[in-house]
């Protein structure tokens, strides 16, 4: 579907509506398109992706680092 810049401002949420079911929603300046209302993808990020997979316990970063690993972190070799 096409529509003008001052169509498209009265039906905003339609548009947004039909854009998110699918719909090709162009808006055009006269009769030339300029823009195009997509949806934006559903993230599909997880928490806890590797929960189970990783062995082996992790550093403790609360517990006071070693002379040598100070050493390193304050630019030391």
């Amino acid at each position: 579907m096409q529509v003008t810049v001052h169509a498209a401002k009265t039906n905003l949420s339609k548009l947004i509506d039909a854009a998110l079911a699918g719909e090709e929603v162009i808006i055009a300046k006269g009769k030339n398109p300029v823009v195009k209302i997509v949806p934006i993808p559903k993230s599909r990020f997880k928490i806890g992706i590797l929960e189970g997979q990783l062995l082996g316990d992790g550093p403790d970063f609360f517990e006071p680092m070693s002379e040598e690993e100070l050493k390193l972190w304050e630019g030391g070799e």
